[in-house]
């Protein structure tokens, strides 16, 4: 081997283990300016937004005030879609296209609640569920 040839595979073993120990494509990064992780957007927003959404679809809203609190609810998991994407938290295609399920899925859902729509909710609902589970089978179980 000359002595480029070793330069060069020196240089290509340290860039794949700096790669590999940052977590490669499956990483769940903070922004590129900001310090918000995806971690911290998953349990901070959107799991418990998520939650409520649940809990509040599966007894039917009875009230103005708890339509009122599903469309809060739905509007900050379609805000937390932007912020998913924000800052070059996206590191592939799967992420990608869950964020823009959950997106599209979640202004739907704010619809179905703002027409006080019990079954449209639900089934705008089941798309935000599809939207997670888009991302998930990448990111969620993946080891950094």
């Amino acid at each position: 081997m000359t002595r480029r040839s070793v330069s060069i595979l020196a240089i290509t073993v340290l860039l794949a283990a700096g790669f590999l120990a940052s977590g490669g494509l499956n990483a769940q990064k903070k922004g590129k300016t900001r310090p918000l992780t995806s971690s911290q957007v998953m349990a901070g927003l959107v799991k418990p937004e998520f939650l409520k959404l649940k809990a509040g679809l599966e007894k039917s809203p009875q009230d103005d005030d708890a339509w009122k609190a599903l469309a809060t609810s739905a509007a900050l998991l379609n805000e937390s879609s932007y912020i998913l994407m924000a800052d070059e938290r996206c590191p592939d295609k799967p992420w990608e296209e869950g964020s823009m399920i959950l997106r599209k899925a979640s202004l739907n859902l704010l619809t179905q609640i703002e027409k006080k729509d019990a079954a449209g909710a639900l089934e705008a609902f089941a798309m935000v569920q599809q939207s997670c589970k888009t991302c998930h089978a990448e990111h969620k179980y993946k080891k950094k």
